[in-house]
């Protein structure tokens, strides 16, 4: 695509968003409420939400660079690229929020069968199924490979028993995404990537709440559930060949340490706001510490450009994704503890109006819990010393 005709598609791109997306979905996000999963049991908070999300459905804007064929609206990377910019400078918030678009969705189309792309993308891309991700368990977290979840073969369909933990809305997604040990002699090559109902029988969870007073973490418990094999033509259960989910999950990881990591924009802000809450009385060395920290949000927006580029002619490092998370999160945690000290005594504030029901203070909280989901900092580290840099090992 020329340049002429990028410059045309962002002038259309501006101009439909213009006329699409409401004022009220322009506004920074307040609580959970204000963010659209989808399912099917999900409501609209009001008219703007749903009539944004309807426009973007019908545009293929909840999935812009998939295919159109799977619910998308098949955009070159650089016209995705323009469209994130665009939407960027107008504060849109995002139609949709998914674990389907940010994690299974990739894994689908780079290991799923045809007939699996055909149901379950659209489904995601329409906003009709929500899902969560079953990985971690008690004991095997960043020793994932050692999960212990077992799926007994019973020639049409699976019995599957054991646990996972820290599932996020697990108690409100419609299906999961699972790693389960079919072969208990091989380590490795004896996980099977399974798609299953949440409704189906045997299937309970239990909300953990977290320091912060709300969490999206669950515990989530398989009691002989039964799983077919199949749901349909050219529809199996499993994403990929049965002991081989380890492939499925680990190409999966790299997505979800890219969300966490906000790799696409999501932790580039900067914190000048702050500056402006606190009507300017920051001492100097504080006012230091937020420059210093605008310098670097930029500076890992730029990286990340970077890397989001490298993806797309194939030429990154199959371990950037660890490089991003690692650098996004602590990022992040930085973020909210600078704010925090800009706030000062009122931002330690749990209930007041005065802020927003102790939102500062909640979501500084929730932040600690970012260099431990998806991997932990320190796994993130190892990964990057020996994949990046080739040190040698301990």
């Amino acid at each position: 695509m020329s340049d002429s005709d990028l410059q045309a598609f962002r002038a259309e791109t501006r101009a439909w968003l213009e006329a699409n997306c409401p004022p009220e979905m322009r506004q920074p996000v307040k609580d959970e409420d204000d963010i659209y999963w989808g399912g099917r049991n999900a409501t609209f908070k009001n008219d703007a939400q749903k009539a944004w999300f309807d426009a973007c459905v019908e545009k293929g804007y909840t999935v812009p660079a998939w295919p159109k064929e799977y619910g998308g609206a098949g955009l070159t990377p650089a016209q995705a690229k323009v469209l994130r910019e665009e939407m960027a400078a107008i504060k849109a918030r995002p139609p949709l929020s998914s674990f389907g678009i940010w994690m299974l969705g990739p894994a689908l189309l780079h290991f799923g069968t045809e007939g699996q792309k055909q149901r379950f993308l659209n489904e995601i891309a329409r906003g009709e199924i929500r899902w969560c991700q079953g990985y971690s368990e008690p004991g095997s977290g960043s020793d994932l490979v050692s999960l212990q979840t077992y799926g007994e073969d019973k020639g049409d369909h699976w019995v599957v028993n054991g646990q996972k933990v820290w599932t996020s809305y697990a108690d409100k997604a419609d299906w999961i995404f699972c790693l389960v040990r079919t072969d208990k002699d091989n380590k490795y090559q004896g996980i099977t990537f399974m798609l299953y109902d949440m409704a189906s029988e045997g299937v309970a969870t239990k909300p953990i709440l977290l320091i912060s007073g709300n969490s999206p973490f669950c515990e989530t418990f398989f009691d002989d559930v039964k799983v077919p094999k199949s749901y349909g033509e050219d529809v199996p259960a499993q994403v990929g060949e049965v002991n081989r989910g380890w492939d499925v999950a680990k190409y999966l990881l790299g997505h979800e340490r890219e969300m966490i990591s906000g790799a696409d924009g999501g932790n580039t802000g900067t914190i000048g706001a702050a500056l402006t809450r606190s009507n300017g009385e920051i001492d100097p060395v504080l006012r230091a510490e937020l420059a210093q920290f605008d310098v670097d949000a930029l500076a890992y927006g730029a990286m990340g450009e970077k890397f989001l580029d490298e993806v797309k002619v194939g030429k990154a490092h199959p371990a950037q994704p660890n490089m991003m998370k690692y650098a996004g999160t602590e990022l992040n945690k930085r973020r909210h503890e600078l704010m925090m000290a800009a706030g000062g005594s009122t931002a330690l504030e749990w209930t007041s109006e005065e802020t927003d029901g102790g939102k500062p203070a909640r979501n500084w909280l929730r932040t600690k819990a970012n260099s431990i989901e998806g991997g932990t900092s320190e796994v993130m580290l190892n990964v990057i010393s020996k994949r990046i840099l080739e040190l040698p090992g301990a």
